[in-house]
């Protein structure tokens, strides 16, 4: 999966930068004469970048964000949010070892468990479909390549982007990594039991 303190700098189709967010800002700061797109790798999403100030005032201002956003776990507490359900839901909750918040906090990591790569999955499609569909969702083909990347056709999806300046189709490839993996078993199970797969187009 593509760290998440990284981000790539594209100027049109060309890639260039890509790194620390600290270390693109200061690469996009002196490229004031050409329109550029910062992309977070993590989320695939534009990145609105301040290069006001110094070069050192730039700087600082980003790898504070980088800290901020770095790896390691936030400290652990709860949160209080209100959660509407059924009194029988309620009252099965209530008779669970911890009480209801207790059990609530065991049923979610278990979802969250259990389903990890087809969230994975999810997450890295997305990305993909945000960096695709803001550098080239007028280009020929992105209906297709879309469809490929949802559908699960890894095949399709490759086969879609050989048609694509070379950078974005890196850089796409990168950002969808472990995206096809679980559908393409979802897709086995369901042909093996007679069963047609259903997917977002």
């Amino acid at each position: 999966m593509p760290d998440r303190t990284s981000c790539a700098a594209f100027a049109g189709t060309r890639r260039i930068a890509g790194g620390a967010l600290a270390e693109v800002a200061l690469a996009v700061r002196g490229l004031s004469d050409a329109p550029v797109l910062v992309f977070d790798d993590a989320t695939g999403r534009v990145i609105d970048l301040d290069l006001s100030g110094s070069a050192a005032e730039v700087a600082a201002r980003y790898a504070s964000a980088e800290d901020a956003r770095g790896p390691g776990r936030p400290k652990l507490g709860v949160v209080a949010r209100e959660v509407t359900l059924l009194p029988r839901q309620w009252e099965w909750l209530a008779g669970q070892p911890g009480g209801a918040s207790a059990a609530l906090r065991r049923l979610v990591d278990a979802a969250r468990k259990q389903n990890e790569a087809a969230d994975q999955a999810r997450i890295a499609r997305e990305r993909a479909y945000r960096f695709l569909h803001a550098l080239g969702g007028d280009f020929a083909g992105f209906e297709a390549l879309s469809r490929a990347l949802f559908a699960g056709d890894g095949a399709g999806f490759e086969t879609g982007l050989a048609d694509w300046p070379p950078d974005v189709a890196a850089h796409a490839r990168r950002l969808a990594e472990g995206a096809f993996a679980t559908q393409n078993v979802a897709s086995q199970t369901a042909a093996s039991s007679g069963v047609r797969a259903n997917f977002p187009t």
